[in-house]
């Protein structure tokens, strides 16, 4: 059986966008110590993988296409690398995203079958974020939107968001939510030892969001929202037993008023509101066993591009031990499904 790889979780930035940050990093004029770790290294630094960085998430064409080619890639899903513009105020932020949406989708238009486009927004101002979410997906053909976690320290359980999920579910596309550094509150005693980036903070952090989102009811206020978590789920999966069973002790204490009965156990939104992707970790263990408990049917390939540009670790995936049909749907057919892609 032949497929073709689509990878879910790849990155691009725009030169505005940079030009915001390198002007935030001089001026120091957001509290964010993970974005200045982040992007005071990407931005400034003269090593080759920070200069390969800066190059390759700029080039939405022959770069990326070639790169692609290496190895085997067949379509990217593309979006806003993060923490996006959620670092901006609420008014640069919308009109970047707007310029970054504008761009990705004339790439789009260049390149219709090696690259699909997700929705840049500003949560800064909800209304205005749902707004340009509808344009993006109405109007440019986006099949998703990219959400870079926390928003100035802002997770999306807070309800002054939840407009943003209704057009979501509402123009039936998926959320990306993606990694940001840790939050003000949360990155303390992970800079001293480099802990802040993709080694742990960043999967804390998303992590953190995701089970914030579940506990808060949203999936009970928005049944068919579709959310998307890379790096095989930010360790949840191996935690469904302790999240089902401390979340009802909780619930039964009634220990926390922040926790509420919910009408589903947290893993059963995890199996059924939530997609995984392999983004970073191309490690057969941990691929089979959230395929095992997640379903093999919400687990999709993703390389993590430019960040882990690794073209001999498509051998890890291509070598799962699973049968030729499941892993046309690991590479082609759940991403297909959820993006609505429609390759055939």
């Amino acid at each position: 059986m032949s497929f073709v790889r689509i990878a879910t979780e790849e990155a691009f930035a725009t030169a505005e966008l940079f030009d915001c940050y390198r002007h935030i990093i001089e001026k120091k004029s957001v509290d964010d110590p993970g974005f200045y770790s982040l992007w005071g290294h990407y931005l400034t630094h003269s090593g080759s993988r920070a200069i390969d960085i800066r190059r390759k998430l700029l080039d939405l064409g022959e770069e990326r296409l070639r790169d692609m080619d290496s190895c085997g890639i067949a379509r990217q899903i593309i979006s806003l690398t993060a923490p996006g513009v959620q670092i901006l105020d609420a008014a640069t932020g919308a009109s970047i995203a707007t310029q970054a949406n504008d761009q990705l989708a004339e790439a789009v238009a260049r390149h219709p079958d090696r690259f699909t486009g997700l929705a840049a927004m500003a949560p800064q101002d909800p209304g205005r974020a749902a707004s340009e979410i509808e344009r993006a997906v109405s109007s440019l053909g986006f099949r998703g939107v990219i959400l870079n976690s926390h928003t100035h320290g802002e997770y999306f359980d807070n309800q002054k968001f939840w407009e943003i999920f209704e057009a979501v579910e509402q123009l039936d596309v998926p959320i990306y939510l993606h990694p940001n550094t840790p939050s003000a509150r949360l990155i303390g005693p992970m800079l001293d030892r480099g802990l802040d980036g993709a080694i742990y903070g960043f999967g804390v952090e998303t992590g953190l969001h995701l089970l914030r989102i579940i506990v808060s009811g949203v999936f009970d206020r928005f049944p068919e929202l579709r959310i998307i978590v890379g790096h095989l789920g930010e360790a949840l999966p191996f935690w469904l037993f302790r999240l089902d069973f401390m979340h009802a002790a909780m619930v039964k204490a009634g220990r926390h008023a922040g926790v509420k009965p919910l009408k589903k156990r947290p893993s059963d939104y995890l199996r059924e509101n939530v997609w995984i992707t392999t983004s970073g970790m191309a490690w057969e263990p941990a691929i089979m066993f959230v395929r095992s408990v997640i379903g093999a049917d919400h687990v999709m390939y993703a390389m993590d591009y430019p960040y882990q540009f690794v073209p001999a670790e498509v051998k890890v995936t291509d070598d799962l031990p699973i049968s030729a049909a499941e892993k046309k749907a690991f590479y082609q057919s759940n991403a297909e499904s959820v993006f609505a892609l429609g390759m055939g």
